[in-house]
């Protein structure tokens, strides 16, 4: 890309970054004492299939259970069950993993020990509607949210209300057995509650402040669901509940973790390493300027840090969505903005990227820029701003051959961004 080689300095952020969150080198850490009964593994998200096989291996004790994943992220388990749905849009086979997780934790006593392996993506992985309402109502609450610019935490709020599974209640049905909830978090702040809507982790939020999230973002629902909203059965178990009382918690793995094991690459290859924070928010594209005007501050006067300097940044982005038919998510959004904002500053190099290996729809994590991407894509007759206007980064880091394609990591601690200033 440059005058350094970005992109291996990047990969090597990167792969460090997932090493942390790796559930083989973090969950022999976190087992719980062995039951009296029996032990029974429950689980959802785009890492939770590594997460059993990682729990096989470190449990020397018989087991059984049944956990759900996205489609191609399967790991061969021998005594836990993996079956495979959609994401982020919900089907009918993460509808029948939600109705067999509940099987699965059916009539358990008070001896047993149900372990829930729970990562990023479960909100999608397990559909399971609420009361009269019907899979295409969950589906088209899952759309309108993704495409709402809401924050995760408001996100997981709605669509926890809509649930039958969501917000505590496979918890409350594996009752009177303990449940030892495992968690690989990918939310800012790593709230455990928010991560996939918290199927075994309930928290204080009421179906009131799901209502004021629907009118705050003009979400489009339909009527069957806003009936449920303003009705007493989309109420969930708060946290004070006798149910949860002999539960546990633990947040194995997180965006902070991860921040420092990258960070630590950095200063490995000479440079000096900041953390700006791990749980950035809010729209990608504004995101991005800010970034981007702490690069141009750091080019220009060598403030607030002085190059050269790497500066990461971890947390979950949004897009809204204004064009039909682009391609990419929230890394590629943030990057063809920042690109606009660095045009021109020599020495900058930035790099976002999704630590579960898909960015959006795509195959893509997420990709590489750099000072010229914006004179790059011009000379192919290409506007970045157009392209960015019509949340079309896929085709504009494709069109460079700067799309960064890992592949599915078995973990999700959410977005590691990283720009450099100065090499």
């Amino acid at each position: 890309m440059s005058e350094f080689d970005a992109r291996a300095l990047f990969t090597a952020m990167f792969e460090a970054a997932v090493a942390a969150a790796d559930p083989e080198h973090v969950i022999r850490d976190h087992l719980p004492k062995k039951p009296k009964g029996r032990t029974i593994v429950i689980g959802a998200g785009k890492g939770s299939a590594q997460m059993a096989r990682a729990f096989e291996r470190a449990w020397d004790g018989p087991i059984s259970g049944l956990v759900v994943t996205r489609y191609g992220y399967a790991v061969p388990c021998e005594r836990i069950e993996v079956i495979e749905a959609a994401h982020p849009v919900p089907d009918e086979a993460g509808l029948t993993g939600a109705r067999r997780l509940f099987e699965t934790v059916k009539g358990l006593s008070e001896d047993d020990l149900v372990v829930a392996l729970i990562s990023g993506g479960g909100s999608a992985l397990l559909p399971c509607p609420a009361g009269n309402l019907t899979l295409d109502d969950e589906i088209a609450v899952n759309r309108a949210l993704l495409a709402s610019g809401a924050p995760i935490s408001a996100m997981n709020t709605v669509r926890k209300h809509v649930s039958a599974i969501k917000g505590g209640r496979l918890a409350a049905a594996a009752f009177p057995a303990r449940v030892v909830s495992l968690i690989v978090s990918d939310i800012p702040g790593d709230q455990p509650s928010l991560v996939s809507s918290g199927p075994t982790v309930p928290d204080g939020s009421t179906r009131a402040d799901a209502l004021s999230i629907v009118e705050a973002y003009r979400l489009d629902l339909p009527g069957a669901v806003m009936r449920h909203l303003n009705s007493p059965a989309a109420d969930a178990p708060l946290p004070d509940d006798p149910g949860f009382g002999r539960n546990e918690v633990r947040v194995i793995a997180s965006a902070a973790k991860s921040l420092e094991a990258a960070a630590g690459v950095a200063r490995q290859a000479g440079l000096a390493a900041v953390i700006l924070s791990d749980a950035v928010e809010g729209e990608a594209r504004e995101v991005a300027k800010v970034h981007a005007a702490i690069a141009r501050e750091v080019a220009t006067r060598d403030r607030p840090f002085r190059k050269p300097v790497a500066m990461l940044s971890g947390g979950e982005t949004t897009v809204t969505l204004r064009g039909a038919g682009g391609r990419g998510g929230r890394n590629g959004e943030f990057l063809l903005s920042l690109a606009l904002g660095i045009e021109g500053i020599d020495g900058v190099h930035a790099f976002s990227a999704d630590t579960d290996g898909i960015d959006g729809s795509e195959q893509n994590a997420g990709a590489f820029a750099d000072s010229s991407t914006v004179a790059r894509l011009r000379a192919k007759g290409l506007d970045a701003k157009a392209l960015l206007n019509a949340n079309d980064s896929w085709s504009a880091f494709d069109a460079l051959g700067d799309l960064f394609q890992p592949g599915p990591t078995g973990t999700n601690v959410n977005d590691l961004r990283v720009v450099v200033v100065g090499r």
